[in-house]
């Protein structure tokens, strides 16, 4: 069983990740157009297929990493890294700007019925940063009641981002330009110390070191 404080940073890491005031631009704009029934339908389908896809590495992804012979403190260490960057691109605007662009092709590419598909479940959702959280997070889990309470965790999420998507033109006249820019700041601010904290483990683990905490 994972212990409470366990639960709450993996909670933590997936939201920052997933970023849900970050996907409300996005989402309004990849759906302009629609009434609020498509909306609803494109909400719901991004939300649950996105949950599906972190279940599947939740589960499956440290199995995956041990047959390509890629030890758990080496993920720890480069999901990290790559966590770090993602919080820095928060910090200095530069993440909501990626995402933009990946927005714009997917609209001209693809079809409008697709876009929970493609990109909104992935990548914007279940991003490289979501899922390699989760994987990090699944492989602090051990035995069925862990792995259900971490399953838990990432329906605990999908919710909360379909929820955000339900209300995206409410949150984006509440929040404006500014409090997004201030709540992305902080957020990143969070990720950036989380993923540190990962990199530690990992390198804790690797070379199989004690650290005392005072």
């Amino acid at each position: 069983m994972a212990t409470l404080s366990t639960l709450a940073n993996g909670f933590t890491t997936l939201m920052v990740t997933i970023d849900p005031p970050g996907l409300i631009p996005l989402f309004i704009g990849l759906t302009a157009g629609m009434n609020r029934l498509q909306r609803r339908q494109v909400a719901f389908r991004a939300s649950v297929i996105s949950f599906l896809l972190l279940v599947v590495f939740a589960v499956f992804g440290e199995k995956v990493l041990n047959a390509l012979g890629i030890s758990m403190s080496a993920f720890r260490i480069a999901g990290g890294i790559l966590l770090f960057w993602i919080g820095v691109e928060m910090i200095f605007e530069k993440r909501q700007e990626r995402k933009e662009k990946v927005s714009e092709v997917a609209i001209t590419q693809d079809h409008i019925a697709n876009i929970a598909v493609f990109p909104l479940a992935m990548p914007l959702i279940a991003g490289p940063g979501s899922i390699s959280a989760t994987i990090l997070l699944g492989s602090r889990m051990h035995g069925f009641v862990a792995n259900m309470q971490l399953i838990v965790v990432l329906l605990i999420a999908a919710v909360i981002t379909f929820a955000s998507l339900l209300l995206a033109g409410l949150i984006d006249r509440a929040l404006g330009q500014t409090g997004r820019n201030i709540l992305t700041r902080i957020l990143g601010m969070v990720l950036t110390a989380l993923a540190v904290q990962f990199v530690i483990d990992g390198i804790v683990t690797a070379f199989g070191l004690h650290l005392v905490q005072g």
